[in-house]
């Protein structure tokens, strides 16, 4: 079912859905000047214009007064404040941390698109960081625990070191509890800083770095989650970090996938040719050396 994002005279309402808004306009909540946007629409339209809400409009509802269809043509996604109504996140003090955080995680691991054409390009480095730090670290920290449980148990060690293993789970964990967020917040603004670069090179940064940085930041909060998934989480968080990170950037600085696509793959193609250029260079030398 869709998603409407619904503004009243400039001020965001919050996200509903299709039963919701329905509900709403019958009930007086909502009424038929408020305007709606949901994926998939070009511009912001009246909900009784919209093909879903034209018969549900209260009778005799007061509202504000009707915005002019000029008006309303122009607030188109991305161009601008109407359709940058923010991320649940960006409401947890009337949501609840806890709930906002689970909104914005279905959000932006489920509908990307939509996710990050509400994601606002500004304000502020802090709420977008401690988003990525609570979900990175928390799917890095249970993954890691959850390998030292099976290495306890032996499955991937041999089973003459598991009381061994079990003796250096406290330590190691407590040490790596401390470093993990530190190590999230340090690769966070280098990511960015070098994507962001990689952006401006190919024609498509259209946004300042604080954009890329909020992208990078909702995305790993987001993606980084999924390492809690036994075995196979840390390859299913990298895959889609790669997909959501490229939705974010076209949608959040409007530019084509494609410049998004390469600002994202050019560094890992950077490294993999370095890391391959150094080998090279290393297995030559070993085999001068040998002759």
């Amino acid at each position: 079912m869709a998603t409407f994002h619904i503004n009243r005279s400039g001020m965001n309402l919050g996200t509903f859905s299709e039963d919701e808004v329905r509900e709403g306009m019958r009930s007086g909540k909502f009424v038929g000047t408020d305007l709606g946007w949901r994926e998939g629409m070009a511009t912001w339209q009246p909900l009784a214009q919209i093909s879903e809400f034209a018969q549900e409009t209260a009778p005799g509802a007061a509202g504000p007064p009707p915005q002019s269809a000029a008006g309303a043509a122009a607030i188109t996604p991305g161009t601008t404040a109407a359709p940058r109504l923010g991320l649940p996140w960006d409401e947890r003090q009337q949501k609840g941390f806890f709930s906002a955080f689970v909104e914005t995680l279905q959000m932006v691991l489920t509908r990307p698109g939509e996710a990050f054409t509400a994601m606002r390009r500004e304000g502020g480095f802090g709420e977008p960081l401690i988003y990525a730090v609570v979900g990175a670290s928390a799917g890095a920290i249970v993954q890691f625990l959850f390998s030292l449980i099976l290495h306890s148990f032996g499955l991937f060690a041999d089973r003459r070191d598991a009381f061994g293993a079990m003796a250096g789970m406290g330590i190691g964990s407590v040490g790596f509890i401390i470093l993990v967020p530190l190590a999230v917040i340090i690769g966070l603004f280098i990511g960015a800083a070098v994507i962001h670069l990689c952006l401006m090179m190919v024609g498509g940064a259209k946004q300042p770095f604080e954009t890329t940085f909020r992208v990078l930041a909702f995305s790993q909060g987001s993606t980084g989650v999924l390492q809690m998934i036994p075995i196979c989480g840390g390859l299913i968080a990298g895959v889609w970090w790669l997909v959501v990170n490229c939705i974010g950037l076209a949608r959040a600085h409007e530019t084509d996938t494609g410049r998004a696509v390469l600002a994202v793959i050019l560094p890992l193609i950077v490294c993999c040719g370095g890391i391959f250029a150094l080998g090279m260079m290393v297995g030559l030398g070993a085999f001068g050396f040998h002759h």
